[in-house]
């Protein structure tokens, strides 16, 4: 059974969820969303039956929005914060956080080579996928895709 809020209750200030999303910096659907995954408590009811958040969910999302910017999925977001909330360190964070860096690093390399093959088709003059006509042409499939259109 959901307890219901005073404004003047003494248990604290709460929050309805367009304070709490526009604090957060994310949307009231955003908000939602992350109560059904279960990555922030469902919120007591105000005796208007509005959502009243505690002001500490304002930190939580902030956490959760940051820890994606990070790369994090949800679920590993989840995972975390799960893991967090048993009240014991683990050194699951920092694992995770190792695995992150070896991603973001083949991403860097995997973006270096797209980097360096466009500036070689820059260099070159390419203008076509299928009909490039410069001289040294770096895209190595001009020509299947020219038998491919033709074929």
């Amino acid at each position: 059974m959901r307890r219901h809020l005073d404004p003047q209750d003494p248990a604290g200030p709460y929050l309805r969820s367009g304070q709490v999303a526009e604090q957060a910096g994310v949307n009231p659907q955003t908000l939602r969303y992350y109560e059904r995954r279960g990555l922030i408590a469902e919120p007591r009811r105000s005796p208007g039956g509005h959502r009243a958040y505690p002001p500490e969910t304002v930190t939580l999302l902030t956490v959760i929005k940051a820890a994606q910017r990070l790369g994090f999925t949800l679920e590993e977001v989840a995972e975390l914060l799960d893991t967090g909330r048993r009240g014991h360190p683990t050194a699951d964070l920092r694992e995770r956080a190792q695995e992150k860096i070896a991603e973001v690093d083949a991403r860097i390399a995997d973006l270096t080579t797209i980097r360096s093959a466009l500036s070689a088709v820059v260099s070159a003059g390419c203008d076509s996928l299928t009909h490039c006509t410069c001289p040294d042409c770096p895209l190595p499939y001009a020509d299947l895709a020219e038998v491919g259109v033709t074929g």
